[in-house]
C-alpha cells in the first residue's frame, strides 16, 4: 500500500548548473529504474509494498521504498548507506513511473481518432542518416509536413461529406429519405413546406457547424496538450568545452522542446480545417450562381470569396513550408501573430461564407452529390505524388551514407507515410459509407457517398488477400526456423537431460521472437500494395465515374461478379472495422485496463516530438526526458555520488535520451544499464538518423559505463551491436532463457521462458550493476579508456 507523499526532493542548488551544497556522503550510490511499455507500479518496480513519492506529480513521478525515504530524513537524495554507498550489496533504488503520460484519464481513448496523424509524424523521424545534405534533409521534413496537412484536410473533408453532402444536401433534399429521418424535417423543403432553413444554402450553412466544431475540438486538444507537454522546458545547460559536438541529434539542447513549431503548425492546420469547410459551402453556392440567370452580385461576391479562400490557403501552405524544428538551441520564441491571426482570418472567411451561402436564391434545389469526388480525388492524388517524391528523397539520403541495418534501405519513412494516408482514407471512407447506409439503407433514394470512396473500400479485400498470403509466408518461415533452432537449444544445455517437448517450446519462442526483424518486409509489401491499389481506385473512379460494380457491368461475368463481391465485401469490412474502432474506443474510455492497452500503442508511437502534425497525440518524452535529466543532475551535483540509470524496454530508450542530454561533467558520474532494449533492433533500424550506428557509437563514447542485456527469446530487446568502441563492450553475451532446460537441484520446478520480462531476476543483472558501480568512482570520475 502506497503511503502519503512525505519525502519531496529538494536539491540544494541554485540551478541546474549553479553551485550545489554536497551532502558530504560522497560514497552514495543510486539506481534509477525506468519501466518500459505498458507501465508498472512503483511497488512492483521496487519490489516493496510500501513506497513513497519523492518527486513529481500524479502524471509522472519518482518513487522510493518507504524505508529508504525515512532513512534519508526527507531530503529526497541518497540515503546513508553502508560501505562505498551501497546497502545490502545494491545501490539505493528509485523508480521513475511515467505510464500515466500515455494511459491516464479516460479522455485519452479519443486519441485513437488521431492514429493517422501519429503515424505520419513517425515518418518524419524515419529519415536515413545523411552527412552534408542539410537542404535534402529539410526537403524531407517539408514533404512529410505537407503530407500531414493533407491528412487534416482529408479528415475535415470526410466530416463535410457526412454533414453537408449526405445529410443536409442529399437526405434532407430528398422526400423519401427525409420522411424516414424525422429529425431532418425542418431542413426538408417537402416536410417543412418551404421553411426558412430548407433553402439549400442555409441547410449547408447549418450543417457546416459540426465539421467546424471538430476543427475547434482538435485545436483545443492540441493547445491543451501543447501547454502540458511541449511547455516543459529541458535542463538548461551552459556550453562545455569538453562536450563532444558530434554526439547525435538527441543530445541537442532544443531537441525535446518543440513548442514553437507545434504552435505554428497548430495555427496552420486549424486554418486549413476551417478553410476546407468554407470551401465545401462556397463551392456549392458558386456552382449555382454561375448558372444562366443567376444573381450577378452574388456571383461576383462568390468569386471574391473563393479568391480570398485560395489566398488564405496559400498562406497556410507557406506557414507549413516556412519553418521546421530548431534543435541546436532552446527556442523559447513563438510566432505569435501567425499563430493567432491565421486561424482568426480563416474563421472570418468561414463566417462570411455562411452568410453568402445563406442568402436567398431563387430556383436553387439540391440535386445529385456535392463535388466530393473531385475533392477526395485531389487529396488522394496529392498524397500519392508526395509519397513518391518522399521516396526519391529518402533514397538519395540513404545513398549518401548507406546503413545496411536500416529498414527497407532507407525507405521506411515513405512506407509509413503511405500507411498513414491509407489509414486516413479507410477511416474517412468508413465513416462516409456507414452514414450513407444508415441514412438510405438499401432503398437507393439518394446517390450516396462519392464514387472514389466506394472504389477505395473495394480494394480492401485484395489487400487482405495479400496480407493473408504474407502472414502465411511468415508462419512458414517461422516454422522452418523453429525446427532449425532445436539443435541450437539442445547445445545450449549440454549437461541436462533432453526433453523434446521442452526443446520444441523454447525453439518456437526463439523463432517467434525473430518476427520483429522481418517487420520491415511486412510494412514494405503492405505499403507498396496500398499505393498500387490506391492508384487503381483513383484511376478507376476518374475514368468511369461509376462504382466498381457498375463499371464492370459490361465485362466478362467473372469480372463483374468479382467486382460486385469486392464492392460488397469491402463495404461490409470497412463498416465492421469502423464499428470495432468505435467500440474499442468506448471500452477504453470506461475500462482502465483497456485504456492501458491503447497506452502501449502510444508508448511506441508518441515517443517522438510532434514535428509533422500538431494534432497527433503529444510526445511524452518531452516531459519524461527533462524529468530524468533534472533528477540525475540534481542528485549527482548534491551528493557527488554514483548513479546507475536502469532502463527496461522503452525505458531504455528514455534512459539513453536522458544520458544524451546530460553535461559531460554529470555524465561521467552516470552508468547506463539497459535490458530488453529496442535501441538498435527497433529504433536503430527504423530511425537510423537518430539511433543508427553512428549515434549509438557516439553515446558509447560519451557514456563509457554502459552494459546491455538481452535474450534470444525476447521479441523486442536485442543487442546494441557496437564494435570498435571503448572497452569493455556494451553487449554482454546473451542471457540463457530459460536458465535450466528441465528440473535441476537449483530449479526443481520447470523454469518459465521469460522472453521480454523479469530481467532483474537474472543473476547477471546484479553482476553487471555491481561492475558498473565499480567502474564509477565517488568524487573522482573514472578515466576514459584509451581508444587510440
Amino acid at each position: 500500500m502506497q503511503r502519503a507523499e512525505r519525502a519531496q526532493g529538494r536539491p540544494g542548488s541554485e540551478g541546474a548548473d549553479g553551485p550545489a551544497e554536497r551532502s558530504g556522503d560522497t560514497g552514495s550510490a543510486l539506481e534509477l529504474l525506468v519501466h518500459g511499455v505498458g507501465g508498472a507500479t512503483p511497488e512492483r518496480m521496487l519490489d516493496d509494498p510500501h513506497t513513497v513519492r519523492v518527486s513529481g506529480d500524479d502524471t509522472a513521478a519518482v518513487f522510493r521504498r518507504a524505508v529508504d525515504a525515512e532513512a534519508d530524513s526527507g531530503r529526497g537524495f541518497a540515503a546513508p548507506a553502508g560501505r562505498d554507498g551501497v546497502r545490502d550489496g545494491r545501490p539505493v533504488p528509485e523508480a521513475y513511473v511515467w505510464c500515466n503520460l500515455t494511459s491516464g484519464n479516460g479522455a485519452r481513448a479519443l486519441w485513437l481518432l488521431l492514429l493517422p496523424f501519429m503515424v505520419v509524424n513517425l515518418a518524419h523521424w524515419m529519415r536515413p542518416t545523411a552527412q552534408g545534405r542539410a537542404r535534402t534533409v529539410r526537403l524531407y521534413g517539408l514533404l512529410v509536413r505537407l503530407l500531414g496537412l493533407t491528412l487534416t484536410v482529408l479528415l475535415v473533408a470526410a466530416a463535410c461529406e457526412v454533414a453537408l453532402d449526405l445529410t443536409a444536401w442529399q437526405c434532407a433534399g430528398t422526400r423519401a429519405c427525409a420522411e424516414r429521418h424525422t429529425w431532418l424535417g425542418f431542413l426538408s423543403p417537402a416536410q417543412s413546406d418551404g421553411g426558412w432553413w430548407s433553402a439549400p444554402g442555409r441547410r449547408l450553412a447549418l450543417a457546416s457547424l459540426p465539421p467546424a466544431a471538430l476543427v475547434g475540438l482538435l485545436w483545443y486538444l492540441s493547445r491543451r496538450t501543447w501547454a502540458a507537454y511541449e511547455s516543459e522546458q529541458p535542463l538548461s545547460r551552459a556550453s562545455d568545452a569538453d562536450e563532444d559536438t558530434d554526439q547525435g541529434s538527441l543530445g541537442r539542447p532544443g531537441f525535446w522542446y518543440g513548442r514553437r513549431l507545434v504552435a505554428r503548425l497548430r495555427g496552420a492546420h486549424t486554418a486549413a480545417g476551417l478553410l476546407t469547410v468554407a470551401a465545401a459551402v462556397a463551392g456549392a453556392a458558386a456552382r449555382h450562381d454561375r448558372e444562366p440567370g443567376g444573381p450577378a452580385v452574388l456571383e461576383t461576391l462568390g468569386v471574391l470569396l473563393q479568391a480570398a479562400l485560395v489566398l488564405c490557403a496559400a498562406v497556410v501552405v507557406w506557414a507549413v513550408c516556412r519553418r521546421g524544428r530548431s534543435e541546436h538551441h532552446l527556442d523559447r520564441g513563438l510566432d505569435a501573430h501567425l499563430v493567432r491571426h491565421l486561424p482568426l482570418a480563416a474563421l472570418g472567411l468561414f463566417v462570411l461564407t455562411l452568410v453568402h451561402a445563406g442568402w436567398a436564391r431563387t430556383g436553387w434545389e439540391s440535386d445529385g452529390r456535392l463535388p466530393g469526388d473531385a475533392a477526395f480525388g485531389g487529396v488522394a492524388l496529392v498524397q500519392g505524388l508526395l509519397v513518391i517524391v518522399l521516396g526519391a528523397v529518402a533514397h538519395l539520403l540513404h545513398r549518401t551514407d548507406p546503413d545496411p541495418r536500416a529498414a527497407m534501405r532507407g525507405l521506411a519513412g515513405p512506407a509509413v507515410a503511405m500507411l498513414a494516408c491509407a489509414l486516413g482514407a479507410v477511416m474517412s471512407g468508413g465513416v462516409s459509407q456507414r452514414v450513407a447506409d444508415w441514412l438510405d439503407g438499401t432503398r437507393a433514394s439518394i446517390p450516396g457517398a462519392p464514387v472514389l470512396l466506394t472504389w477505395q473500400a473495394s480494394v480492401i479485400p485484395p489487400l487482405l488477400l495479400v496480407l493473408l498470403a504474407l502472414c502465411g509466408w511468415h508462419a512458414w518461415r517461422t516454422l522452418v526456423l523453429a525446427r532449425a533452432e532445436r539443435t541450437v537449444v539442445e547445445d545450449a544445455y549440454p549437461d541436462e537431460r533432453r526433453d523434446p517437448e521442452r526443446t520444441r517450446r523454447i525453439a518456437r519462442t526463439r523463432a517467434m521472437a525473430t518476427l520483429t526483424d522481418r517487420a520491415p518486409l511486412f510494412v514494405a509489401v503492405v505499403s507498396a500494395v496500398s499505393l498500387l491499389l490506391g492508384t487503381a481506385a483513383l484511376l478507376g473512379s476518374l475514368r468511369t465515374g461509376q462504382t466498381p460494380s457498375g463499371a464492370a457491368e459490361s465485362t466478362h461475368p467473372f469480372l463483374h461478379g468479382a467486382a460486385q463481391t469486392a464492392q460488397a465485401l469491402g463495404s461490409w469490412l470497412i463498416g465492421l472495422g469502423f464499428i470495432l474502432f468505435v467500440t474499442w474506443g468506448r471500452r477504453a474510455y470506461k475500462n482502465a485496463s483497456a485504456r492501458r492497452t491503447i497506452g502501449i500503442l502510444w508508448d511506441v508511437g508518441t515517443f517522438w516530438p510532434r514535428a509533422a502534425h500538431p494534432f497527433a497525440p503529444p510526445c511524452y518524452a518531452e516531459r519524461a526526458v527533462p524529468d530524468l535529466t533534472w533528477r540525475i543532475t540534481s542528485w549527482t551535483r548534491t551528493t557527488g555520488g554514483r548513479l546507475v540509470i536502469s532502463g527496461h524496454s522503452q525505458g531504455s530508450v528514455l534512459a539513453a535520451a536522458a544520458a544524451w542530454q546530460l553535461t559531460p561533467a554529470v555524465r561521467k558520474r552516470v552508468a547506463l544499464l539497459t535490458y530488453g532494449s529496442p535501441l538498435e533492433r527497433l529504433y536503430g533500424r527504423w530511425f537510423p538518423a537518430h539511433f543508427g550506428p553512428a549515434a549509438l557509437a557516439a553515446l558509447h563514447r560519451e557514456v563509457v559505463c554502459w552494459t546491455n542485456l538481452y535474450r534470444l527469446t525476447d521479441p523486442i530487446g536485442g543487442p546494441v551491436r557496437l564494435t570498435g568502441g571503448p572497452e569493455p563492450a556494451v553487449d554482454r553475451e546473451e542471457l540463457r532463457d530459460p536458465p535450466a532446460h528441465g528440473r535441476t537441484d537449483r530449479h526443481p520446478l520447470p523454469a518459465p521462458v521469460l522472453g521480454h520480462s523479469d530481467y532483474q531476476a537474472d543473476p547477471a543483472f546484479a553482476e553487471e550493476r555491481a561492475r558498473l558501480l565499480a567502474r564509477l568512482r565517488p568524487d573522482v570520475p573514472a578515466q576514459r579508456p584509451d581508444t587510440a
